[in-house]
């Protein structure tokens, strides 16, 4: 069986590797739309993460590497999410709907001793997939001529982390992330009566590797079972590079497949940068009770930068977000009652974007919810079940002819804990 899962994972990240991700018009700005930290765990409790150290032996922390003190088991995890974005904007008084369903996680991790832990992980960073006609008509409703904007491709991570508990208190760890992947952006012009296109496209060749620093405080009161945690992380050292060409032409399609014909370069340019994931920092803070419940806040801050965009550079202003969340586990002793032992999440976050479009922000903000069901014979040193999550919110506004984004995602995966790798004392 545990041959199965091993296999089983690698044929999983080739596949998420391939898929295809729906998201927002506004992910034709940039990289995309930013999907990471994908995890059930995280995004039901708001996206706190920072501060986050779980009471059981099965949750391993990726966000903060640190928090990993009471992580026991061998976990592997699998999980997928159900994209529902509703579109609207003044202009036009266009209104759409966007449906996804991709595999959002995959880990692998495992204790190395009682001191030292470690996790492998795979997820989609961010993503490009819209396709938006853009027609201008005359009175009678003559097409004069039309943009049509389309954006593909998928920014995969990869990260190894390791945690290292130097005391009943006080632990550290650091993570090491790959991002890799292609991203398309093209825009065509066409006018009414012509056969000619000119179209302005941009390839992006990512292949970039940065750490993530962090450490937390955690002090028990073993008179009450009240807990106070403390975290922070610090994403930095970007080396690799991002190619990007660019290229604008006219040309005609010779067929319905698409393909292109007496084409005509105008203008070409490539560049090589290497400041795509800056700086980001994060502090969280969190208070609870032993195996019982637990509430945190956190505060999230991503530097901007400059990116090269259809032969031109396109700032992306700073970004912040807080978060506020956490969990409550009715009684894990209470066998006769199998949803006392359910484990129930709760969220909310705000975001300023790093986007800003005719003087606004695109802010987002949400709610968000979950459970673990453990497995039947699941116990509270092998917490092992069914994860379920939903975020519910909103990104854009209505302002200046842009489009309001409203989101309902949905989120799927397994945790199946055990003790691996160790050697039995006893045939």
């Amino acid at each position: 069986m545990k041959k199965i899962f091993v296999v089983s994972f690698i044929s999983v990240g080739y596949f998420l590797n391939a898929q295809s991700l729906s998201n927002s018009p506004y992910a034709k700005y940039g990289i995309g739309d930013v999907k990471y930290d994908n995890t059930i765990e995280t995004s039901s409790m708001g996206g706190i993460s920072t501060a986050f150290i779980s009471d059981f032996t099965s949750n391993f922390n990726f966000a903060n590497p640190a928090n990993n003190a009471n992580f026991e088991l061998t976990s592997i995890k699998l999980e997928a999410t159900n994209e529902n974005n509703y579109f609207k904007s003044n202009f036009n008084d266009m209104k759409s709907t966007k449906h996804s369903t991709y595999l959002s996680n995959i880990s692998l991790a495992f204790p190395i001793s009682s001191k030292v832990k470690m996790g492998l992980t795979y997820q989609p960073y961010s993503s490009k997939s819209y396709d938006i006609l853009s027609p201008q008509k005359d009175a009678d409703g003559n097409i004069l001529y039309q943009n049509q904007f389309k954006g593909s491709g998928t920014l995969n991570t990869a990260a190894v982390a390791v945690s290292y508990k130097i005391n009943q208190e006080f632990s550290v760890g650091a993570r090491a992330n790959l991002y890799f992947g292609d991203l398309y952006d093209l825009t065509e012009f066409s006018a009414k009566n012509s056969e000619y296109l000119t179209g302005y496209e941009t390839k992006n060749r990512i292949r970039n590797f940065n750490f993530t620093l962090g450490t937390s405080y955690q002090k028990l009161n073993s008179r009450t079972d009240k807990k106070l945690t403390i975290g922070a992380t610090a994403t930095f050292g970007n080396t690799g590079n991002m190619t990007t060409e660019y290229t604008n032409s006219t040309y005609r399609y010779a067929d319905a497949a698409g393909t292109k014909t007496d084409i005509t370069p105008i203008d070409y340019q490539e560049t090589k940068s290497k400041n795509l994931l800056p700086l980001q920092a994060s502090v969280g803070v969190g208070y609870g009770s032993e195996n019982h419940w637990f509430l945190s806040g956190q505060i999230d801050y991503k530097k901007g930068e400059d990116i090269s965009y259809f032969g031109k550079s396109f700032s992306l202003q700073d970004t912040y977000r807080i978060s506020a969340g956490g969990w409550y586990l009715p009684n894990y002793n209470n066998f006769r009652s199998y949803f006392s032992r359910v484990i129930y999440r709760y969220g909310a976050f705000y975001e300023r974007g790093n986007l800003k479009l005719e003087g606004n922000s695109i802010n987002k903000f949400g709610i968000s919810a979950g459970v673990m069901l453990p497995f039947k014979n699941s116990s509270i040193t092998r917490m092992s079940g069914l994860e379920i999550g939903v975020e519910i919110g909103k990104r854009g506004t209505l302002q200046n002819n842009l489009i309001n984004q409203n989101f309902i995602n949905l989120k799927v995966g397994f945790n199946f804990a055990d003790k691996w790798f160790r050697k039995a004392l006893y045939n």
